[in-house]
């Protein structure tokens, strides 16, 4: 007989596994407990060896699905540290909370099948129950207020449950045995229901909410949602992180409203629609696709349409409002994940809507709404929504939904949330490295990322969840919470913090100032190194680089504080974790007005003609016309004396230009827009019979780059005379935006390739937003491999801003793990 001590770490909280543990030591014949603690699992198992072995080898193979074992630690007792009553069967007890708080928690989960089943079974005391849950399913991160995660440590702890939840709760053979959020209508969450009472929600504020106590009351309130829904109306409905604005997504007055209110003229919307089927009557969908809109995380997917005008032919195509995502080749999808939506989206079917759009609660560029009685005040009282759709079960971390597409056969996230965060990504394990760096990220789409120390050597990193752009207090307030929620729960002290070399970011001016007050190691990250550094983190710990590994990284986005004092964005740099060397850039140009030129393409596209000295060109008319004279004579005049015109090497502004030049889209209403749409007009020559990819290609950079202070210097001129004279010639937009694109992949692709050979490198990594454009990083990839490049692209992090702090998180570990070595 063995008497052990067994612990198991990894995501072992909040997943069914302490009652997965008691099943497996009833079936191996195992005496002892199992209790939750702060680090994880623990287990004191007494039995024969042999069953001892069999039953520590099922925990690792036959662990509950949302699960992730990292390790398990098998300790023999010594013959007094066991206590004989513990030979008598297996049991549960109770949690203790005296270790360090470094286990992991599982994201929400997606509702699983078999309470699926029960939510539509009439004959199941949960039938329409809106918050059914069990061991495999339902809130976990974001109803958590503290480890280890036991009921009286979530936002469930004003709801004691009933004699029949309680007997379940405590059955060691029942499914929700031990599931935190289980309930019923007799004990569990209601929905709620307050609306305007003719359109005004003032004189409503203070009404009490119509609460769902009852399985009619609670079909009530679906089926007036739904019938509002129907009828043009647009409500506020309260998800597992947030809220979301609905209206259905077949009714273009009602999409339209939706924009004017929300203040987002033309940023596609995402759609929820109830099955695959209905996916696929919408978009294209391959394997990899279908297992994202099916899975257990439900993220919104970026899927190929199938028909911008509503139809490709069949007869089973589902028509949307034109202003959903207006002609974008793309659309955001994603299938229901509570059971509330699998009630709404079953209601709302029966009266004819197979999609309802489902975007972000909030006005736009504010944080996401969380609570029922401000989201009544900031979005019904506010005049954006006409009803509010909540629950009485509190959200304790905002988490929007997560974005991801596939591109290639690759799983690449565009926004990291719910489902995916925090959990925690794996860094290179470097000796001398601070034990906890706080990474404070970027100004857009910000993360925050906080590192730790392994018991077995390794490093992981906590990346926060999509905040948004930290540019007022509401969202630095929400940075804040991130950061203090992290910290808070997973005992997270930073011994270092990290930052962007920006002198204006708030997030970078609250790390300098807490560096100072709190005497602790700053480290300053370039933002373009911190990009190429995050995929460089994450090829690393797989083992696709060393430590000490170079690469060619192109790094290719709107803005970044360069360390020459201009504004980088087209860059080419030779780059360790450590540090780099820009060895190519674009030329750079002035940005008149700085943030003006970014919203106004045609101003950013008249300062680089001007530059190029092309304004002259017959192919400039167009351009040029769309300018008053005095935008022009200011914008000229501002150029020429220096006037707040920082100078730019950005790829995402030159790809505005090309946009603005082209007549494709002069102003963006939201970031990216003329860059999103000069690739939509790629894409539409792309799929016509005219579109080729020619040799002879006429949008070349110039034909030999050239050499500058040691750098290679990419002059544009070459192309946007190319274009220029494709416009005077009549070519179509469409197709000299796919000249464009191709034009800017191969003559990266043969700079890299010239880089690398100089460099000795054959390997490089790709970040930025820009490469958020699926035709560009098509391209250029295939143009890398054709040159014998190994190429490197981000598979857990976004490979826009989004990654940026955990790149930050990695160039801080080296350099202080270097200083240290010193």
């Amino acid at each position: 007989m063995r008497h052990v001590h067994i612990h198991v770490t990894g995501i072992v909280q909040g997943v069914g596994m302490r009652p997965f543990v008691y099943r497996e030591a009833m079936a191996h014949g195992i005496c002892g407990w199992v209790l939750n603690a702060g680090d994880g699992v623990h287990i004191e198992a007494h039995a024969p060896a042999d069953a001892l072995d069999a039953f520590v080898a099922a925990l690792s193979e036959h662990a509950p699905a949302a699960a992730r074992i990292e390790y398990v630690e098998v300790v023999d007792l010594a013959a007094n540290g066991w206590d004989a009553a513990d030979e008598q069967g297996f049991r549960i007890v109770a949690s203790q909370n005296q270790t360090a708080h470094t286990t992991l928690v599982s994201p929400d989960i997606a509702t699983c099948d078999d309470c699926l089943r029960e939510l539509f079974d009439p004959a199941d005391r949960r039938y329409h129950y809106p918050f059914i849950n069990c061991t495999n399913c339902g809130p976990r991160f974001t109803i958590i207020r503290s480890l280890p995660y036991d009921r009286a440590a979530t936002s469930m702890d004003r709801f004691p449950m009933c004699p029949k939840c309680a007997a379940e709760y405590a059955d060691p053979l029942d499914r929700r045995f031990h599931a935190q959020p289980d309930a019923c209508f007799d004990c569990g969450p209601h929905i709620t229901w307050r609306e305007a009472v003719n359109g005004d929600a003032c004189g409503n504020s203070s009404a009490t909410p119509t609460v769902g106590t009852t399985r009619e009351a609670s079909d009530a309130i679906i089926e007036r949602c739904v019938e509002l829904l129907a009828n043009g109306g647009i409500v506020a409905i309260k998800g597992l992180g947030g809220f979301h604005l609905a209206c259905d997504a077949s009714n273009e007055q009602a999409v339209a409203e939706l924009r004017r209110r929300k203040r987002r003229s033309n940023k596609p919307l995402a759609v929820m629609v109830r099955s695959l089927a209905d996916t696929e009557r919408l978009c294209h969908i391959d394997d990899a696709e279908r297992d994202l809109l099916a899975g257990s995380i439900r993220p919104i997917v970026l899927l190929r349409r199938r028909a911008v005008c509503g139809s490709d032919g069949s007869p089973d195509a589902l028509a949307l409002a034109p202003s959903v995502a207006h002609d974008l080749p793309e659309l955001g999808v994603m299938l229901p994940y509570t059971p509330l939506q699998y009630l709404l989206l079953a209601a709302a079917e029966a009266r004819g809507m197979y999609a309802l759009v489902m975007t972000s609660g909030n006005l736009s560029e504010e944080p996401i709404e969380t609570d029922d009685d401000l989201a009544w005040e900031h979005l019904v009282a506010a005049g954006i929504a006409d009803a509010l759709l909540g629950n009485d079960r509190a959200i304790l971390s905002r988490y929007d939904d997560s974005v991801v597409r596939v591109v290639d056969g690759i799983v690449m996230p565009v926004r990291r949330a719910r489902g995916y965060a925090p959990q925690p990504l794996p860094l290179p394990a470097l000796e001398g490295a601070p034990s906890c760096v706080l990474a404070c990220g970027p100004q857009q789409k910000a993360t925050i990322a906080l590192t730790r120390e392994g018991t077995n050597g390794e490093a992981t990193c906590f990346v926060s969840q999509h905040i948004g752009d930290v540019e007022n207090g509401g969202t630095f307030d929400a940075w804040n919470a991130a950061r203090t929620r992290l910290e808070d729960l997973f005992d997270l002290a930073p011994a270092a913090l990290a930052c962007d070399l920006h002198p204006s970011y708030l997030s970078g001016q609250w790390a300098r100032e807490q560096a100072r007050k709190c005497n602790l190691p700053l480290v300053e990250v370039q933002h373009h190194h911190a990009h190429i550094a995050s995929v460089m983190a994450e090829a690393i710990a797989a083992g696709q680089l060393t430590t000490d590994a170079r690469v060619l990284g192109i790094a290719f986005d709107g803005t970044g504080a360069g360390t020459d004092g201009t504004i980088w964005g087209g860059e080419f740099l030779v780059a360790g974790l450590g540090g780099f060397e820009r060895a190519a850039h674009l030329r750079t140009w002035a940005l008149p007005g700085g943030a003006a030129s970014v919203r106004d393409a045609r101003r950013n596209a008249f300062a680089l003609i001007s530059e190029l000295g092309l304004l002259e060109h017959p192919g400039t008319a167009r351009l040029l016309n769309s300018l008053d004279e005095q935008t022009r004579s200011i914008t000229a005049t501002m150029i020429e004396r220096g006037i707040n015109s920082p100078r730019t090497s950005s790829m995402g502004r030159l790809f505005d230009a090309a946009a603005a030049i082209l007549g494709i889209c002069g102003q963006a209403t939201y970031e990216g827009e003329p860059a999103i749409e000069l690739e939509a007009a790629a894409w539409r020559a792309l799929d016509s019979e005219i579109a080729h990819f020619s040799d002879d290609n006429a949008g070349y950079f110039a034909s030999g780059p050239s050499w500058l202070d040691g750098s290679y210097v990419l002059d544009q001129k070459a192309l946007f005379v190319a274009l220029l004279e494709g416009i005077e010639a009549g070519a179509p937009a469409d197709r000299l935006a796919l000249d464009f694109h191709v034009a800017v992949a191969r003559s990266s692709a043969r700079i890299a390739s010239d880089i690398c050979v100089r460099e000795g490198i054959d390997t490089v990594a790709l970040s930025g937003g820009v490469f958020m454009n699926r035709l560009l990083l098509q391209l250029l990839t295939r143009e890398l491999k054709s040159a014998g490049l190994a190429i490197l692209v981000p598979h857990t992090v976004p490979v826009n801003d989004g990654c940026i702090a955990y790149g930050q998180a990695a160039v801080a570990s080296a350099r202080l793990a270097q200083t240290a070595s010193q």
